[in-house]
């Protein structure tokens, strides 16, 4: 898969985290559960998508403490945030503030690391598949991802990091290169 399907299941964020971003985005404007996962991607360019399975029961908690209403929107339930919602966001700005600076610095480092490789949303490049049978495949995947790691570290690495990083790379690819033409 892509860089973010590490973190589908949410463990990018801590416990209590997606509550706190939630509210957010709600003092931001009312929402349904399908623009909090749309918000989400969009501020971590695409790495962080949480699942309906978590925004939904998020945004019932949150409106069982009183924290967001809902009202029915066509077939859409459209959460707002009440009072006491922004009243606990407020008590807890920071956090959420740095919380929301993370995600965003994050993407952008995974987004760099993506266009430096040209690796499209699904992990692959350029659409060719290795060959080999699939425990190589799996092998070549898991370096892969090793890989992709390591790149969204020294993206934003100062120039001589990079500098080194990038001769590191023309000697590897350089090697692949020589091997695919044998």
């Amino acid at each position: 898969g892509g860089p973010g399907d590490m973190f589908r299941a949410g463990r990018m964020l801590a416990d209590g985290d997606l509550k706190l971003i939630t509210l957010s985005l709600l003092a931001e404007a009312p929402r349904h559960g399908y623009d909090i996962i749309k918000a989400l991607e969009e501020l971590t360019s695409g790495v962080y998508s949480p699942s309906p399975g978590v925004v939904y029961p998020t945004l019932t908690f949150l409106e069982e403490a009183g924290y967001a209403v809902s009202s029915a929107e066509g077939n859409k339930k459209v959460f707002s945030i009440t009072e006491a919602g922004q009243a606990h966001l407020n008590d807890n700005r920071g956090m959420v503030d740095h919380v929301l600076d993370h995600l965003e610095r994050f993407g952008r480092k995974m987004a760099k690391a993506r266009e430096w490789f040209g690796w499209n949303d699904d992990g692959e490049h350029g659409g060719r598949r290795g060959r080999g049978g699939s425990q190589k495949r799996d092998e070549l995947r898991a370096v892969r991802q090793r890989l992709r790691a390591a790149l969204g570290d020294i993206v934003d690495a100062p120039a001589e990091k990079q500098a080194e990083a990038i001769a590191i790379l023309k000697g590897a690819a350089e090697a692949l290169e020589a091997l695919s033409r044998d």
